[in-house]
């Protein structure tokens, strides 16, 4: 898959929106940031639909990669942007490295740690900034932005 595709991820009081160009990208950052929000809302929109209140508009569609079936689940997964949140070891693994360059999937892998079974381009390592105030309760915009 080429290109570059659009997303954005919005609730009611949230708004994750970004670009990805290759098939990798990597979020980082410090704790709190909103990384694993972006995820836990992808995951709910999959699970109950519009009914979450949550919106995910994109020219692909948005899947998250998690678990001991990982590897079943990434066999029926075709031509989407895959979200992977931290804490699953199988991203590190070789076997994870070769199943994904054979597939046209597009993957937004959230870690902390070095991936250096993975052809990454570092000038696709983000994080996320937030603009916006949680306190008044006005809606919080959350922007990606290049580490490196």
């Amino acid at each position: 898959m080429k290109g570059k595709h659009h997303l954005i991820v919005q609730s009611r009081y949230l708004k994750y929106e970004m670009d990805f160009c290759r098939n990798i990208t990597v979020i980082q950052g410090d704790s709190a940031t909103g990384k694993t929000t972006l995820v836990d809302m992808i995951r709910e929109y999959n699970l109950n639909g519009n009914d979450t209140g949550i919106s995910v508009p994109s020219d692909l569609p948005c899947r998250v990669l998690e678990g001991m079936n990982w590897e079943e689940d990434l066999d029926r997964i075709q031509g989407c942007l895959v979200f992977i949140d931290e804490g699953n070891r199988f991203v590190a693994s070789e076997i994870f490295a070769r199943k994904i360059q054979g597939t046209d999937n597009y993957y937004v892998i959230v870690t902390r740690e070095s991936m250096d079974n993975l052809p990454y381009s570092v000038t696709e390592i983000y994080g996320i900034r937030s603009s916006g105030k949680y306190a008044s309760l006005t809606p919080v915009y959350h922007q990606m932005y290049r580490l490196r």
